[in-house]
């Protein structure tokens, strides 16, 4: 019976293309005869990726460039196009394929009776894109159903979490560590419960502060310390895909730690057509999450050249831990104007504000989990330092970027992308439960022997704001892809530590600590990916990372800085540090595809790290400032998709250096000098 249909389904195509022809052979025979005394020619070639591997069904426009005169067509299971029966003259070639940017080669001669060969090498779109035409390339079902998977074209040890699974499979509380777990050697603990803590994730034996999290290419992470904050900036309903590199990477690979690896989070694509969407999503703890999205597809116009994405949601939870509410009201707006086909400017703005009781206590004594359970952490008692009203977090934050990316011909792609963003971490915690004399309770603070009140709780700031630009330039040949750019940052930071007291919120008159400080940060970069051969690829590159620190550390109770200089003994208002901090940073990596769905890599690559700011807590002067923290990585693996199963495998060397030490220095009085204690090797 199916053969049956579709040969009359033919039938029925063939019929209908003759019956108009056949009463105007004469007009149809005159038409023939004008179109003859045109000369004309014919332009074939070969659509390819950035490795030379051919593309087929990529959609091909070949367009007149003096009369517009447009044919299309589509490349065949070997990557060929033909377009016969053209006008001389100049022609543009438009090539575009899924998971890739679009491609244009201009100026194309067309000479009657010749044919013009030409090939057309596609660059690749993000990396979400780029998972699903390899998944659908390599003919895999496994591939394009995996919520997490490798990629054939990989040079390091990768992982890409998939949009799907995000949407589908991930809470929607979720924060960027839970969306992680399923990574090969990762893991992470919020114990609050899912998304409603600041977790950290590990993966490698690394701790947080020893990998980059970046969000479309931008790195972020604190100025004292390159740590991250999961709850604080990217909310799962913002994230759309993750490109999980357990490795330093390459010479491209920017940001200020990418020590162990990077993990690199990806906005949300896109999509053609209008959609709005409301959820309400209830769960453990008296959590809920109402959330509204917006798409707005493809509008302005006829040419249709913008499109918009908004997402604005409100959380609420008791939390798992008792008392250790949170709330968060968030929005995010993702805008793109496409110029031209080559030409494309995207920007993104997303805020939080986010309240929480979270105190800085690791978590409860075992004698209070054997006696109030492991989910105790806060109470009702106000002459506690675990009072509720005692304890608290008000975390703001805004992230903003512009991105602008355009085709600048022979092969050339320029993509630059300036942005800020804010972190205003205010946070008030009581530091010990209370202590008793002659039978009063000083609620939390320990009891004062000279009649004032004794300050035992903390009043806490960490805040920064940012401003950098990421810049590449890339161009693609027929020999492979090179690339070049530069990261730069910018940071002014102000963080303090006061002493307070809990019932009145009172600060005493010096800090532990208050610090000003400013940031440069510098990393040039080139890279050359060599396809040797259509299996064969080599890439080596050379990184610079350069970083500046100005800090301005004011009087405080004399236990870092000292309220009086220690030299001449009298009393100051602030002193001023500076550092200055460089590593050479080389890259070496191969990639060998075995089979159309099977590839191997190995790769040599070089990391650093630079110290924190409490270096400089010191009373006296900086003589010897530490060395960044490097780390070399020697790895290699593989990756195989096969129809109904998909396996990556991978194994690694790391020696990096161990943390540094400090010791007075023997020739300059008050001095301290920093020494790097050694190294360590993971494997």
């Amino acid at each position: 019976m199916k053969i049956n249909i579709n040969s009359w389904c033919h039938f029925v195509a063939v019929s209908s293309f003759l019956l108009p022809f056949a009463p105007g052979s004469t007009a149809l025979h005159a038409q023939s005869s004008v179109q003859a005394s045109v000369a004309r020619g014919t332009i074939t070639g070969t659509i390819q990726d950035p490795r030379g591997s051919v593309l087929l069904n990529a959609a091909v426009v070949v367009r007149n460039e003096a009369t517009g005169l447009t044919k299309q067509t589509k490349s065949d299971l070997q990557g060929h196009f033909t377009v016969t029966g053209l006008p001389v003259g100049k022609y543009t070639i438009e090539a575009s394929s899924t998971g890739f940017e679009l491609t244009k080669k201009a100026g194309v001669p067309v000479v009657a009776d010749q044919v013009q060969d030409v090939t057309v090498a596609l660059s690749l779109g993000n990396v979400s894109q780029q998972v699903t035409v390899e998944a659908a390339s390599s003919g895999s079902i496994a591939a394009q159903l995996a919520p997490m998977d490798g990629v054939l074209e990989a040079r390091s040890a990768k992982t890409e979490i998939s949009a799907q699974f995000i949407q589908n499979f991930a809470s929607p509380v979720a924060d960027s560590s839970e969306l992680l777990q399923m990574a090969p050697g990762t893991f992470s603990v919020n114990s609050n419960g899912v998304g409603l803590g600041d977790s950290k994730t590990y993966f490698r034996g690394f701790q947080d502060g020893l990998y980059d999290i970046t969000f479309d290419g931008i790195p972020y992470e604190d100025t004292n310390s390159p740590t991250h904050h999961s709850w604080a900036f990217f909310p799962s309903p913002w994230i759309g895909g993750v490109d999980f590199d357990r490795s330093p990477g390459g010479a491209s690979t920017v940001g200020p730690t990418p020590f162990g690896g990077s993990i690199n989070l990806l906005s949300r694509d896109l999509p053609v057509s209008q959609n709005i969407r409301g959820g309400v999503s209830y769960g453990s703890f008296n959590t809920m999450l109402v959330d509204a999205e917006y798409e707005s597809g493809n509008f302005g116009g006829q040419a249709k050249k913008s499109n918009l994405f908004i997402d604005v949601h409100h959380l609420t939870s008791d939390g798992f831990q008792t008392l250790n509410y949170q709330q968060r009201d968030a929005g995010s707006l993702k805008y793109q104007y496409k110029f031209s086909d080559s030409s494309v400017l995207t920007g993104f703005a997303g805020v939080i504000q986010l309240t929480a009781n979270t105190p800085n206590a690791k978590g409860p004594t075992r004698t209070a989990v054997a006696t109030l359970g492991y989910n105790y952490l806060l109470n009702n008692d106000p002459t506690s330092g675990l009072y509720v009203g005692y304890n608290s977090y008000h975390v703001p934050t805004d992230f903003e970027y512009i991105g602008f990316k355009t085709v600048l011909g022979h092969g050339w792609l320029l993509d630059t992308k300036p942005y800020t963003y804010s972190y205003y971490n205010a946070q008030y915690y009581a530091n010990t439960p209370p202590k008793t004399t002659s039978g009063l309770i000083d609620a939390g603070c320990a009891p004062s022997t000279t009649g004032k009140i004794n300050p035992c709780a903390v009043n806490k700031l960490n805040s920064y704001r940012k401003y950098g630009e990421i810049t590449t330039l890339s161009q693609v040949s027929k020999y492979g892809v090179f690339r070049t750019g530069l990261w730069y940052e910018w940071a002014a930071t102000d963080r303090y530590q006061v002493p307070s007291d809990p019932r009145t919120r009172t600060d005493d008159a010096l800090p532990n600590f208050h610090e000003k400080f400013w940031t440069n940060s510098y990393q040039p970069y080139a890279e050359y990916e060599f396809h040797a051969t259509r299996k064969l690829t080599l890439t080596g590159g050379f990184k610079f990372a350069y970083y500046t620190q100005d800090l301005k550390q004011f009087a405080d109770n004399g236990k870092t800085v000292g309220s009086a200089d220690p030299i001449t003994g009298l009393p100051f208002a602030y002193v001023r540090r500076y550092g200055t901090y460089k590593s050479y940073l080389p890259s070496f990596d191969a990639n060998y595809r075995l089979a159309s769905n099977w590839s191997v890599y190995g790769q040599f690559s070089t990391g650093s790290v630079i110290p924190p700011s409490n270096v400089f807590d010191v009373k006296g002067t900086v003589t010897t400032l530490p060395k960044p923290t490097g780390a070399k990585t020697y790895q290699g693996g593989s990756v195989l998709k096969l129809r109904h199963v998909t396996l990556n495998v991978d194994g690694y060397y790391t020696k990096f250096d161990d943390t540094y030490t400090s010791s007075p220095d023997p020739n300059v009085t008050s001095g301290t000098q920093y020494q790097v204690g050694g190294s360590i090797a993971s494997k």
